[in-house]
């Protein structure tokens, strides 16, 4: 099957959604972008109207990413004002739903009388739809979605549960080409959430997406064979990748919230070296570390590009600041076409 002449690309993440009406053949300059508050904040939004109205309120809708949403939940509660939830509505807030109706909130189908109804998603296909349609366009039949997904893991550590993903990824070699799913895994809950609102989408990870958007800028391209460390600095986390060809020979991720220039100059530091420890990363907050037994560790990977929207965190510490087709703030959508392209032809 050939490559798509048009794709809607949405990049998904903890402060604004991402998103670009690719066309095959018209510069990127032209194609229709926006840059929109994610869904967990305009979630967030809706819940901290509640309270100040002082409104109990019904979740419905599908499972989500959490982040604003679930802070705005739990400020809500705290309140002392109630919360209703159809089953996959509480999902957004915990693998376990003992634990959540441990919060305080009720698990059902039902809507209590009087109490305004707040529907979660991660995608919104019918407003986008509205949108474009106000301006003559019509929605593409290809979509490809990136969402951060934890994994589904209601007895542990979802940090933990999340790196055994980037572990068993990188020991079956790293292919950049197998992070784009038709099918998610079916662990990957919130990849099927979405799934479930844009059945004809092809689904990634927001961190893969990066890396592939990243390499979409051609300083970075001319780097790729030797091997360099790819790092997204997004707003909730920070991922950090080596990449050599094809190929991403490790991973660390952690919290953004927790870095600063000099920590992340440190970690970089080790990660090159092959000497990054994940225990160093999961105490410190993150998620972990893990990179294959086979890194070759032999002066490579001392390039290091830099993306998201947080990237002058760094600004003094002169690493490239990675701009694909000019504009940053679309990495994501970017590596979206990009996976999609590679994985259709």
């Amino acid at each position: 099957m050939g490559f798509p002449q048009r794709i809607l690309a949405i990049d998904i993440g903890g402060g604004t959604q991402d998103i670009l009406l690719y066309e095959e053949g018209k510069p990127i300059e032209n194609c229709v972008q926006m840059i929109l508050p994610s869904p967990t904040q305009l979630v967030a939004q809706k819940i901290s109207r509640a309270t100040s109205l002082k409104k109990n309120i019904f979740l419905t809708g599908n499972t989500m990413g959490g982040g604003a949403c679930t802070w705005a939940l739990e400020n809500h509660l705290r309140t002392g004002l109630k919360v209703a939830a159809t089953k996959l509505a509480a999902l957004t807030f915990h693998d376990n739903l003992e634990v959540v109706q441990k919060k305080g909130i009720k698990i059902t189908d039902v809507r209590p009388a009087g109490w305004p109804v707040i529907t979660l998603g991660d995608v919104q296909i019918s407003k986008l739809e509205k949108i474009l349609r106000e301006y003559g366009l019509q929605l593409p039949e290809n979509m490809a979605i990136a969402v951060q997904d934890h994994g589904f893991n209601p007895r542990g550590s979802n940090r933990l549960f999340r790196f055994l993903y980037w572990q068993r990824f990188i020991l079956q070699g790293g292919n950049l080409q197998n992070l784009i799913y038709k099918k998610p895994p079916r662990f990957m809950t919130r990849m099927l959430a979405v799934k479930r609102d844009a059945p004809a989408a092809y689904l990634m990870d927001t961190s893969a997406a990066a890396i592939w958007g990243i390499l979409c800028d051609p300083r970075v391209k001319e780097e790729q064979e030797k091997g360099f460390i790819a790092v997204n600095l997004g707003n909730q986390h920070t991922l950090g990748a080596l990449v050599q060809g094809e190929r991403i020979w490790g991973i660390f991720e952690h919290h953004t919230g927790r870095l600063s220039p000099a920590k992340i100059k440190s970690i970089l530091k080790d990660f090159a070296a092959g000497e990054l420890l994940h225990e160093k990363i999961m105490n410190d907050g993150g998620h972990g570390c893990f990179l294959s037994p086979y890194f070759p560790k032999k002066g490579k990977f001392s390039f290091v590009a830099v993306t998201g929207p947080q990237r002058n965190l760094v600004a003094g510490l002169k690493y490239y600041q990675a701009v694909p087709y000019g504009d940053m703030m679309l990495t994501g959508c970017f590596g979206l076409v990009a996976a999609l392209k590679a994985k259709k032809t």
